[in-house]
Parts: C-alpha cells; sequence; structure tokens
C-alpha cells in the first residue's frame, strides 16, 4: 500500500506532459481489457471538456477587456503580424493538401445515406454567419461560446474603459487574475479527463470503421503533419531566423495533444493562454491573438475541406486543372478561416467547395457523410494541428518584434 500510494506521489510530481501520456496509456488498456468500464469512466472525459468549454468563453470576455483597458497610450499589441501568419497559414495548408491529393489521389467508396444537417449555400453565407456573430448579444456569446461575439464585445468594453479610473482598471486586472487561476486548476485535471476521453472513444468507435477509409486518412493524417513538421516550421524560421523545432515540439506536445482528445479548439484557449504564459509572451499579444485564432486560424479546416472535394472529383473522374486547383486553395483557405462560426465545422463546408467542380449537392453530402465516419481521428488530427499553430505563429511573431527591437 505504502508503495503504492509512493508511485501516486511521484507521478503527481512528474510533469505535465508525462501526467498526460500516462492518462493515454491507461485508457487504451482498459478501452482494451474492459469496453463497459472504459465507457462508465468516458464521465470524467466529458467534464474536463465542459468545464474547459465553461471557463474558456468568460476567460476571454475577461483578458481581452482587461488588457486593452490597461493597455498604455501609444503601445502596440502588434497582431497584424500574427494575423498574417494565420492566412498564410491557412492558405499554404490548403496548398499542401491540392498537392498531396494530386500525388497520391483518393477513390472513395460512397455510403448511401447522407446527413441530415444544411451546408451554407455559399461563401457569401459564411461571410454573413460571421458577421451577424460579432454583433451577437454578448450574453448569448457568452453562453454559446461564439467566440466572434465574445472578442467583438471584449474589445469594445476594453476600448471603453481605456479612460476609466484606476481602481476600475484595477479591477478588471484582478478579475483577470482570478480567472486565470481557475485555468491554471482545470489544466491540472487535464490527464485524468484525457483518460475518460480516451477509454470512451476507443472502447465506442474501435478501428473496423476507419479501415475502409484508410487511404483517406492517410491522405488527411499526412497533409496534417506536413504542415505541423515541415511548413509550419518554415515560416517559423523565416519569421525568427532560429532554429523552429523547439518551439514546434513544445507547442505540439502541450497544446496539440490536449487538443486532439477534446477535439475543441474553444476548449483548448484555456490550455493555449496557459503555454503562452510559461513560455513568458507578452499577455496583450496573446489574449487577443489566441482566442482570435481559434476563429480564424483554420489550417487543418483547410486541409479536411480540400482533399476531400478533391477525392469526390476523383471518385467522379473529374479533370481538375493547376489554375482551378489553385482557386479552390483560395475558397477552401477562405472557408476555412469561417469553419467556426458554421454548424458542424470544416465537414459542411465541403459541399461548398464541390460546387466548383459541379458536383451535385447529394453527392457531396455523402462525402460530409464520410467525413463523419472518419471524424474521431479526422476532426481530432484537425484541431491539434489547429490549436497549437495558434501558439507557434503568436510566439513567432512576439519573438520576430523582440528581435528587430534588439
Amino acid at each position: 500500500m505504502t508503495q503504492l500510494h509512493s508511485s501516486l506521489v511521484r507521478i503527481a510530481n512528474t510533469n505535465l506532459v508525462v501526467q498526460i501520456l500516462i492518462g493515454i496509456i491507461a485508457g487504451l488498456v482498459l478501452a482494451t481489457l474492459s469496453p463497459e468500464s472504459a465507457h462508465a469512466v468516458g464521465i470524467l472525459g466529458g467534464l474536463f471538456v465542459n468545464a474547459l468549454k465553461a471557463v474558456a468563453p468568460i476567460l476571454v470576455f475577461i483578458l481581452v477587456a482587461a488588457s486593452i483597458a490597461n493597455q498604455k497610450k501609444g503601445q502596440s499589441t502588434h497582431l497584424k503580424p500574427i494575423i498574417f501568419l494565420y492566412l498564410m497559414g491557412t492558405l499554404a495548408a490548403s496548398i499542401t493538401a491540392v498537392a498531396m491529393s494530386f500525388l497520391f489521389p483518393t477513390h472513395l467508396e460512397l455510403v448511401t445515406s447522407s446527413t441530415s444537417v444544411i451546408p451554407p449555400e455559399g461563401i457569401a453565407a459564411v461571410i454573413r454567419t460571421l458577421l451577424f456573430n460579432i454583433v451577437d448579444n454578448p450574453i448569448h456569446a457568452l453562453m454559446t461560446g461564439n467566440f466572434i461575439g465574445v472578442l467583438a464585445w471584449a474589445i469594445a468594453l476594453g476600448i471603453a474603459l481605456h479612460h476609466a479610473s484606476d481602481a476600475t482598471k484595477t479591477v478588471f486586472s484582478d478579475i483577470s487574475d482570478g480567472i486565470s487561476n481557475i485555468v491554471r486548476f482545470i489544466i491540472k485535471l487535464a490527464p485524468i479527463g484525457i483518460f475518460g476521453l480516451v477509454a470512451n472513444t476507443f472502447a465506442d468507435t474501435g478501428t473496423e470503421a476507419l479501415l475502409g477509409y484508410s487511404h483517406l486518412l492517410a491522405v488527411l493524417l499526412g497533409c496534417m503533419l506536413t504542415m505541423a513538421l515541415l511548413v509550419n516550421p518554415l515560416i517559423v524560421f523565416a519569421m525568427t531566423r532560429k532554429n523552429p523545432y523547439p518551439l514546434v515540439f513544445q507547442c505540439l506536445r502541450e497544446s496539440g495533444v490536449t487538443a486532439f482528445f477534446t477535439r475543441s479548439s474553444a476548449a483548448n484557449i484555456p490550455v493555449n493562454m496557459a503555454l503562452c504564459e510559461k513560455l513568458e509572451l507578452n499577455k496583450d499579444i496573446y489574449s487577443v491573438s489566441i482566442p482570435l485564432g481559434a476563429t480564424i486560424n483554420m489550417g487543418g479546416a483547410a486541409i479536411t475541406i480540400t482533399v476531400l472535394t478533391l477525392a469526390a472529383a476523383s471518385t467522379l473522374d473529374i479533370d481538375i486543372d493547376i489554375a482551378t486547383a489553385i482557386l479552390l486553395s483560395v475558397v477552401a483557405a477562405a472557408s476555412a478561416c469561417g469553419a467556426s462560426g458554421v454548424a458542424g465545422g470544416s465537414l459542411l463546408l465541403i459541399p461548398l467547395a464541390c460546387n466548383l467542380f459541379g458536383i451535385p449537392n447529394d453527392i457531396a453530402m455523402q462525402v460530409v457523410a464520410v467525413g463523419f465516419i472518419i471524424g474521431v481521428i479526422q476532426d481530432s488530427a484537425e484541431t491539434a494541428l489547429n490549436s497549437s499553430t495558434d501558439v507557434i505563429f503568436t510566439a513567432a511573431a512576439s519573438r520576430s518584434v523582440l528581435a528587430d527591437k534588439n
């Protein structure tokens, strides 16, 4: 008994990443040995994800408002280079997906049933949704996790309080610190939450449904790994002129792993902010750039849209020329930036891209259904890439600005 207690104490004192890896292994073992028990502990994962989702909107709202309210006159937040990296990274992801799809064409075995959800009718519908999300009621935005609306109201309130008394600004700053402490506590529970998520996921889905789409998954994951391990490091090196891999691997470990299992960019916002604090980045910068990145930095979504659209075209023997492929890259990147404003995320934007090739909507919705089948892996990898890249680009731009100053 004493030995067990000492082992638990030793695990509790190890690095959080090590604890998460132990949770993943334990979840896999439990799902293999006892699926019923794995389903039972799934409640731990659900509680963890819901706790992150619950704290994320109020964290963003308070942190952004306090940051802007307390910003000194003439101080720059250096958001422009970060936004540029977000948009460039999303477009690069789409181009990577086009190249991989040409190199490894995919033919789908389309499912017979389509989904009951309704995709947007065009890019105008995506933009319209985003615009209405910006002017959403602030209470409704907080309740529904509409981060575009939360961010817009936080910026507006921060600007309005910029000329408030020092006492008012101090109150907001203290509340911000209090919310941050709550976030730190929730993140400490990540190993337990991820243990529940892994156990429940693998006990529920297994691997049989995924084997039939192994080639499609290989292309999707290949694109995302190429972005994570080659393209993103090149972008970071271009910004900082330093070895990018220590930063890239740290963000993949401490942000990507959590995002992979929570499958929610919104839920990973508190994790990313804690990582930015650990990296000693400027709070005035990351308090805005991280929630913004969860909305517009969508390289993983661009890959999903592009690969599945080109798979549909290949299945129907539609010839794609280079000009049309480039157009698809731009459309996929633009659509991906609006994916968070559309119910169902990136998969529901596939019919929009399929319209470029005249693919009938009923076929496009069957491709969406295929996406849902492989979603347990596709969505996890997509979220991991999107969320970890938010921190990577924020850190790269921040360090580039510091280097220029020195």
